[in-house]
């Protein structure tokens, strides 16, 4: 693992929890390193997750395919961990995709290799814990995102708390992203 990925990674982890440095190499041990070209796909509908990632360049979309339509639901940047929970957590089919959106570097940990992990050490059982936590609570968010605003307020809170959608997805995939048509979008932009 190169310097800059080990401290944006080393960084993230222990932002999110109190870790030793002996945990942290366990878990940089289990981490595979993989290079993507923009439209590679990690994850596709049908296929049984069995890895969680971190994106350290790039960025990483999750969509859903709804009659040949593609439905755009998260957007996981540098820095940040993704996964699918539920096929994750269950054995199930995925429901959805995750692929890249543009040259991307990410670590993908392997779920029995984390569990074994956590069998091992109690700082990377909370590091799950918490990095469990901090996923269901940003599909909390965006879930509210739906139930609460409007068109307009969902492209206002993008502004506000997640402005690198803005400067780095296609209008077209934002338009999916907040489930509202293209010439809407182009319409709330101009206000």
């Amino acid at each position: 693992m190169t310097n800059n990925s080990k401290t944006l990674l080393y960084k993230t982890i222990t932002d999110l929890t109190e870790i030793s440095a002996s945990s942290l190499d366990k878990l940089f041990e289990i981490a595979n390193k993989r290079q993507l070209t923009k439209g590679e796909t990690i994850l596709k509908e049908g296929q049984i997750c069995k890895n969680i990632m971190f994106v350290e360049k790039g960025y990483v979309r999750t969509f859903i395919d709804k009659d040949g339509t593609e439905i755009n639901t998260d957007f996981t940047f540098e820095g940040n961990f993704t996964t699918n929970l539920k096929s994750l957590r269950s054995a199930s089919s995925a429901d959805n995709s995750i692929q890249a959106g543009e040259i991307t570097t990410l670590y993908e940990f392997d779920k029995d290799k984390l569990l074994e992990l956590y069998n091992v050490s109690a700082e990377i059982e909370s590091f799950g814990r918490k990095l469990l936590e901090q996923l269901l609570i940003a599909q909390e968010e965006h879930t509210n995102l739906f139930k609460i605003y409007s068109p307009t307020e969902r492209y206002q809170y993008l502004q506000t708390s997640k402005p690198e959608i803005l400067q780095r997805i296609s209008l077209s995939q934002l338009s999916s992203y907040l489930g509202i048509a293209r010439e809407t979008l182009s319409r709330i932009r101009k206000k």
